[in-house]
C-alpha cells in the first residue's frame, strides 16, 4: 500500500491529489503544441489540432492542417484547411468541432472530418473581424462567444438554435481586455472581462462593474480567469501572483493563494470532485504545473514538455507530445482504504482478503475485528466504491475480490451494487483501451449515461463494441442494438465503392426484421448521399407504406409512390400522392396515370365531386363516360345555374349525353324536366308566384291552391299524371284550403278512383267530423268498418262487422271499445263471435 500511495500529494491536511498516466501518446506531432490551435472535448473526448495557423515563417503556399485524434493519440481525421484564417477551435456537447474564422463564420465538422454545416455570427462581426472566441457549454447546449475588433462581444448560447445576442458596450474599453470568459448564471449566459484592475459583467441588458470580495490589495491587472466545470466557481489570477477563488456570482470568497509567480500562466483550470468540499485550481506555465487550494502550500509538478490542460467533471486531463495523464483528488473511499496506517473497515477487509489468499490466520483476526465493530457492510461498500475510482484493472479486481470475500460473511447484503459495479467497470475498461481511446472515469460515466456513451461509440463507428455493450448490459433492443444497427446501416450507405445491390442485401441480412429499425430512415440517408436506386431498394424492406410513400415522393418517384399507397389500402395516403402528382405532372399525363390505376381514379373522382367539379367533367370527357357526364350536367344545372336559360341549356347537354349513352329513359326524363321548366316560367309570368324549381306534383298542388283547377288538370294530362295521384293531390290541396264545398263537388264529379276512405281520413286529419260522416256512408263495404271507426261511430261499425261476419273487423272494433260506454257493443260482438263458432 505504501508503494501504491507514492504518487499521492497532500494539499493541506484534508485532501490528496494524484496524477497517473492514461496513455503513452504515439501521435506523430511534428510541431510543438504551442504552435497549434488546440481543442480537446471533455468526458474523454477527441483532440483537434490545427497546425501552422498563421505562421509567418512558413511559405505562403503551405496550408494549415486540421487533424483530429482520439484521447489516446489514434488519428481519426486529417484535412487541409482551405477556408479563411482560424481564430479558435472548440468541441460541442455532441462532439462536433466548431471552427471560428476571422470573418465570424463558424464551420462545423464531424468527428471524422466530415463537413456538417456553417453559420455566421452576424454582419457586425464580419465587418470588425474576430479578435478572440470561446466555445462554452450550458444546459441548453453549446455556445459561441466572440470578441470583435471593435471590442464588442456577440454570443449565441446554443449553436443548434442560433440566436445572436450583441452584448452591451463596456465604457472606456479602447483595447482588448487582459482576459475574459463566459459564465452561465440563472440560465443566462454572461461574459466576465477584466480591464486593468476592474472587472465587468455583461448580460443581455447591462454592463455592471463587479468586485471580488476579499481580494488582496495592490492588484493592477487580472491575467487569467477560469470558471469551474459546473459553472459554480470562479478563479482569478492577478499580476501580484495571487489566485483568488470564490463563487461565480462573485458574492463569496473561498480562499486566496499566493503562488509567488507573477508571469501570466498559459492555462488555469479548476480541479474538483463532485460532492467534495475541497476546491482546487490547476495552473500551468511553460515547464511548471501547480495545484493550489485552501492550503498554505500548493502541489508542484515539473512539465518535461509543452502540455495542454483539459478540465473534466472530477479532475484535469493533461496531455503532451508523449503522454496523456489525469490529475484528480483522491476519492474518499480510496483514501480511507489505501492511506498509510488506515484502520478503516475497507482497509481491514482488503488486508483480510490478501491474508486469506496466503492461507494466513490473520484473515480471521481482521474479519473478527470488523465484525465486532459491526462495520462489515460498510467495508464491503467501501471496497466496491473504491474499485470504481481505480483506473488499473488489477487494483479493481483486488478491491472487488475483497468486497466479494466480505459479502460471504453477510446474510442480507444486497448484491445489486456489486453486480452493477462489475458491469460498469467492464464497460469502462473496454472503452479505455488504447484503440478506443475514451478515458472516462466512473463519475464521468455516470454523469454521461450509457445512452450518450453508446452515441459516442457510434460516432466513432465502433459498432461491434457498442453492440457488445448493449448485449452485455441487456439493454432493450429499441434503445440498444436496434438503434446501433440503424446507425451502422446509415454509415453503410455512404460507402460508394460498393454496389447498390450489395449494400441493400448486406443491410437486410444484418437488420432483418429487427424491431425499432426504420428502413425508411436508412433510405432517406442513402438518398441524401445521392444513391436514389439504393434508397428504392431499401424501401422495399420497409413494411409501413406510410413511411415509404413520403420518401418516394421526395425522390420524385411519384408513380411508384402511388402504387405503394394503393397497396396499403390507406385512402388518405392515396389522396396525398394524387395531390402531389397533380401538381407535378401536366393534366394529360396525370389523367393517363389515373386511367392505369382504377382505385386511384375512383378516389380522385370522389374528391373532385366535392372540390373540383370542372376537373370531374374533364375526367368523364376523357373516358367518354356519357352516362356520368349527363348526370354531372344535371347536377350542375341546379347547383351552378340560376337563370332559366342556363339551366335549360345544361339540361339539354345532359339529354344529349344520355342519348349517347343509350339511356333513353334518362334522356326522356331530362327533356320532360326542360318542358316543365319552360311551363313553370310561363306560369310565373302569367300568374305570378313562385313555380320555378318545383316538382310536377308540387306544381299541380300550387295551381290548385291558387284556384287554377283547369290548369292543374291540363298539366296532369300533359305530364301523364295518373288519376289516382291527381285525386290525391287535389283532395289534399282542397283540405289544406278547408274548401269543404269544393271537396264535396269534387267527390260527386265522377266516381272516385281512390275510393272515399281518403276523404274520411283527410277530413278527420283536419278535425272536421261533420264532413267526414258525409263520406263514411259512401265508403265501400270492405273499408266501411274502418271509416266508421275513424268518425267515432263504434256501434254502427260493430253492426257492419257482425253483418260481414269478419273476425278481423270484429277484433278491430273491439280494440276501439273503451270503458262502460262501449260495453254493450263489446258484449254484442262477443255474442256474435260465440254464435259463429257454434256454427
Amino acid at each position: 500500500m505504501d508503494c501504491y500511495t507514492a504518487n499521492w500529494n497532500p494539499l493541506g491536511d484534508s485532501a490528496f491529489y494524484r496524477k497517473y498516466e492514461l496513455y503513452s501518446m504515439d501521435w506523430d506531432l511534428k510541431e510543438e503544441l504551442r504552435d497549434c490551435l488546440v481543442a480537446a472535448a471533455p468526458y474523454g473526448g477527441p483532440i483537434a489540432l490545427l497546425r501552422n495557423p498563421g505562421r509567418k515563417e512558413k511559405p505562403a503556399s503551405a496550408r494549415p492542417v486540421l487533424e483530429i485524434y482520439s484521447a489516446s493519440g489514434v488519428p481519426l481525421a486529417s484535412l487541409l484547411w482551405k477556408s479563411g484564417p482560424m481564430v479558435s477551435l472548440g468541441w460541442s456537447a455532441e462532439e462536433e468541432l466548431l471552427c471560428v474564422q476571422e470573418d465570424g463564420v463558424v464551420l462545423v465538422y464531424g468527428l471524422h472530418g466530415d463537413f456538417r454545416r456553417h453559420f455566421s455570427m452576424g454582419n457586425e462581426v464580419l465587418q470588425n473581424r474576430v479578435l478572440d472566441a470561446r466555445i462554452f457549454h450550458t444546459e441548453f447546449g453549446s455556445g459561441v462567444a466572440i470578441l470583435t475588433g471593435a471590442h464588442r462581444f456577440t454570443l449565441s448560447a446554443n449553436v443548434g438554435d442560433l440566436k445572436l445576442r450583441r452584448m452591451p458596450e463596456v465604457p472606456g474599453l479602447q483595447s482588448a481586455p487582459s482576459c475574459w470568459t463566459t459564465m452561465c448564471q440563472d440560465r443566462v449566459a454572461h461574459i466576465l472581462l477584466a480591464v486593468g484592475p476592474d472587472l465587468y459583467l455583461l448580460d443581455h441588458a447591462a454592463c455592471s462593474a463587479v468586485t471580488p470580495p476579499g481580494l488582496a490589495p495592490g492588484v493592477s491587472s487580472f491575467l487569467q480567469m477560469a470558471v469551474s466545470f459546473t459553472c459554480r466557481h470562479l478563479a482569478l489570477f492577478t499580476d501580484t501572483g495571487y489566485i483568488w477563488m470564490g463563487t461565480a456570482s462573485l458574492k463569496e470568497k473561498l480562499c486566496e493563494f499566493n503562488c509567488n509567480i507573477r508571469a501570466p500562466p498559459k492555462q488555469m483550470v479548476w480541479c474538483s470532485r463532485p460532492r467534495s468540499k475541497e476546491r482546487a485550481v490547476v495552473v500551468a506555465w511553460e515547464r511548471r504545473l501547480m495545484v493550489v487550494g485552501d492550503a498554505p502550500e500548493g502541489i508542484q509538478f515539473v512539465l518535461d514538455e509543452d502540455s495542454y490542460l483539459v478540465p473534466e467533471l472530477d479532475g484535469v486531463r493533461i496531455f503532451s507530445r508523449s503522454t496523456h495523464e489525469f490529475l484528480h483528488e483522491v476519492p474518499v473511499a480510496s483514501e480511507e482504504i489505501f492511506k498509510i496506517a488506515s484502520m478503516a473497515p475497507g482497509a481491514l477487509l482488503l488486508e483480510a482478503q490478501k491474508e486469506y489468499e496466503k492461507e494466513s490466520q490473520k484473515a480471521d483476526e481482521y474479519l473478527r475485528e470488523i465484525q465486532e465493530l459491526g462495520q462489515l457492510p460498510q467495508a464491503v461498500q467501501q471496497c466496491i466504491e473504491a474499485a470504481g475510482h481505480e483506473h488499473w484493472p488489477d487494483m479493481q479486481k483486488s478491491l472487488l475480490r475483497a468486497a466479494s470475500f466480505g459479502k460471504c460473511f453477510l446474510d442480507r447484503f444486497p448484491p445489486d451494487s456489486f453486480v452493477r459495479m462489475c458491469q460498469d467497470l467492464r464497460v469502462l475498461n473496454a472503452i479505455r483501451d488504447y484503440h478506443i481511446g475514451i478515458p472516462l472515469t466512473y463519475s464521468q460515466y455516470k454523469q454521461l449515461t450509457i445512452q450518450v456513451l453508446l452515441d459516442r461509440l457510434v460516432l466513432r463507428r465502433l459498432y461491434p463494441l457498442a453492440i457488445q455493450i448493449c448485449e452485455y448490459l441487456r439493454l432493450p433492443e429499441v434503445q440498444g442494438v436496434s438503434r446501433i444497427l440503424a446507425h451502422w446501416a446509415c454509415y453503410k450507405v455512404q460507402q460508394k465503392d460498393v454496389s447498390d445491390e450489395d449494400v441493400a442485401r448486406a443491410i437486410n441480412q444484418k437488420l432483418g426484421d429487427t424491431p425499432g429499425v426504420s428502413y425508411s430512415d436508412i433510405a432517406a440517408r442513402a438518398y441524401g448521399c445521392g444513391r436514389t436506386e439504393l434508397a428504392i431498394k431499401l424501401l422495399e424492406y420497409e413494411p409501413r407504406s406510410g413511411e415509404q410513400v413520403p420518401l418516394l415522393l421526395k425522390m420524385k418517384r411519384s408513380k411508384l409512390a402511388l402504387s405503394k399507397a394503393i397497396e396499403s389500402g390507406d385512402t388518405d395516403l392515396v389522396f396525398t400522392v394524387l395531390l402531389h402528382l397533380k401538381n407535378e405532372l401536366n393534366r394529360g399525363d396525370f389523367f393517363m396515370t389515373l386511367r392505369n390505376q382504377p382505385m386511384a381514379l375512383s378516389l380522385y373522382r370522389q374528391f373532385c365531386k366535392h372540390q373540383e367539379l370542372e376537373t370531374l367533367k374533364d375526367l368523364y370527357n376523357q373516358d367518354d363516360n356519357h352516362q356520368e357526364l349527363g348526370s354531372f350536367h344535371v347536377r350542375a344545372s341546379y347547383a351552378a345555374e340560376e337563370r332559366i336559360e342556363g339551366r335549360v341549356a345544361a339540361l339539354q347537354t345532359a339529354a344529349d349525353a344520355f342519348y349517347k349513352a343509350k339511356n333513353e329513359f334518362a334522356a326522356k326524363a331530362t327533356e320532360d324536366q326542360m318542358r316543365l321548366l319552360r311551363l313553370q316560367r310561363r306560369l310565373e309570368d302569367e300568374l305570378g308566384g313562385r313555380f320555378l324549381g318545383l316538382s310536377v306534383h308540387d306544381t299541380v298542388t300550387t295551381l290548385i291552391l291558387s284556384g287554377q283547377n283547369k290548369r292543374a288538370e291540363q298539366l296532369a294530362r300533359d305530364f301523364r299524371i295518373p288519376d289516382k295521384r291527381l285525386w290525391w293531390l287535389k283532395l289534399t290541396a282542397l283540405a289544406d284550403l278547408e274548401d269543404w264545398e269544393e271537396i264535396e263537388k269534387f267527390s260527386k264529379s265522377k266516381k272516385s278512383p281512390i275510393g272515399y276512405l281518403p276523404f274520411v281520413e283527410i277530413c278527420m286529419k283536419q278535425h272536421n267530423k261533420y264532413e267526414a260522416k258525409k263520406y263514411a256512408s259512401r265508403v265501400g263495404p270492405e273499408q266501411k268498418v274502418k271509416a266508421l271507426l275513424l268518425v267515432g261511430d263504434v256501434a254502427q261499425a260493430a253492426d257492419v262487422a257482425i253483418e260481414h261476419r269478419n273476425e278481423a273487423e270484429m277484433s278491430l272494433v273491439l280494440s276501439h271499445c273503451t270503458g262502460a260506454t262501449d260495453g254493450a257493443t263489446a258484449d254484442k260482438i262477443q255474442r256474435a263471435r260465440a254464435q259463429a263458432q257454434k256454427k
